[in-house]
């Protein structure tokens, strides 16, 4: 029990950093960490670290809001469209092997860490600031396709994705698109963790109460210092915690 407890707080330092400072998905940090070190079933697996996602999103979402750092009204097109298809992708994962799973989320981990430290995402292309509210509509609705399915599908890479696609595709600054992205966040990982429990049963409750309690408490302590410091800085430093969970979980694999 301690070693299970110890394994998922650490998962959820990483988590909680990640979702706190950049946005991300917790999910892709806690999924591989438990894959690995506890033998969780990969589907399991996603299902606890979607259900960490929701309170670490909420908490994360409520203190950029304070700060006056959403604006759900212009991505709402794309969080209808996330919601639906993290469902597709939650039932599509159920017929993929398990390690195709485990892989897929081990390897998501580490590029993103490497993504943060080496092309950190700190400002908006302000000449997409001046596409259409149609072309804007369309372009959310595309992307939100493609972050919903992956988020359902292996739970990791949502966060990072959505937060490129509010900056890049529909030129919010990064604070906002932080904070717009664990909003709608905290709604598609609810989604994704009901439809996994229904589809794959009950998961390891400790696994997941410990996951859920810690990601929180570091989601919430990362988005507070995220609304004080410089984005670049933030996105380096959990690029790192990221990038070393990473090549942990692809060590431990390559010994065993």
């Amino acid at each position: 029990m301690l070693y299970k407890f110890i394994i998922c707080f650490i998962a959820g330092i990483g988590a909680g950093l990640g979702t706190g400072f950049a946005g991300m998905s917790a999910a892709a940090v806690i999924s591989p960490v438990l894959i690995t070190f506890l033998g969780i079933d990969p589907y399991m697996a996603v299902g606890i670290a979607l259900a960490s996602d929701v309170l670490a999103s909420a908490v994360s979402s409520y203190t950029y809001g304070k700060n006056k750092n959403i604006d759900i009204k212009n991505g709402i097109v794309m969080m209808i469209f996330v919601l639906l298809f993290t469902l597709v992708g939650s039932y599509v994962s159920s017929l993929v092997p398990s390690t195709t799973m485990g892989n897929f989320s081990t390897i998501m981990t580490f590029l993103l860490g490497i993504k943060f430290i080496v092309k950190p995402v700190t400002e908006p292309k302000a000449r997409l600031t001046e596409s259409t509210a149609k072309q804007r509509a369309i372009r959310s609705a595309l992307c939100g396709t493609m972050v919903g399915f992956i988020c359902g599908f292996v739970g990791a890479g949502g966060g990072m994705m959505m937060l490129l696609v509010l900056t890049s595709v529909l030129g919010y600054e990064l604070k906002v698109a932080v904070g717009t992205s664990v909003f709608v966040m905290t709604f598609t990982a609810f989604t994704g963790a009901i439809s996994h429990f229904a589809i794959g049963g009950n998961p390891d409750m400790w696994a997941m109460l410990f996951c859920v309690l810690s990601t929180f408490i570091w989601a919430r302590i990362a988005a507070v210092l995220a609304n004080k410091a410089k984005p670049k800085t933030l996105n380096r430093v959990t690029g790192v915690v990221l990038v070393l969970i990473g090549a942990a979980v692809l060590i431990v694999n390559a010994i065993k």
